[in-house]
């Protein structure tokens, strides 16, 4: 007697999987991104970011001003600076060309600066105070989910206050 219900609730479980709605990310097939270097559009990064006025930025998929996820570039020149912030979801750079050194604290500190050359790969924690510097021009690629918003430790560093 249990083995015909077994196959009768096995039977209507793979039809209801079968019926069911797919999720609305497989339903709203994103469309290609495709950029070459040639492409990019490089404006000075958007006061509202909070970006020191030297980086430059070029959006490559998603808005980062609003939530999901989104892909950004930044050029920033030798010596460019951001002081100590954080933000409140994780932050993934890649170095694409120069060296970005990052450092980990509350202020900006050039002893505990490390050195990421061009093809490393760095994740700041959501909520981590960190800081950088490029070491010649660099360009470094950061994707995460948006909003992508910078929260300076020290308010005084704010860009968007002075």
């Amino acid at each position: 007697m249990r083995f015909p219900f077994l196959i009768c609730f096995s039977l209507l479980g793979l039809a209801a999987a079968q019926t069911a709605p797919a999720p609305a990310s497989h339903r709203m097939a994103m469309k290609p991104v495709m950029f070459t270097p040639s492409d990019l559009k490089w404006m000075p990064a958007p006061p509202a970011t909070g970006m020191p006025s030297v980086v430059q930025m070029t959006v490559l998929s998603g808005d980062p001003s609003k939530a999901g996820l989104f892909a950004i570039r930044l050029k920033i020149p030798d010596g460019g600076k951001v002081a100590a912030h954080w933000h409140p979801s994780d932050e993934h750079i890649t170095v694409l060309e120069g060296t970005f050194a990052a450092g980990m604290g509350d202020k900006f500190d050039a002893s505990a600066l490390h050195d990421f050359p061009a093809g490393s790969y760095v994740l700041m924690p959501k909520r981590m105070h960190h800081f950088g510097t490029a070491k010649g021009e660099t360009i470094v690629q950061v994707f995460g989910m948006g909003p992508f918003v910078l929260n300076y430790v020290n308010p005084a560093d704010d860009p968007r206050k002075k």
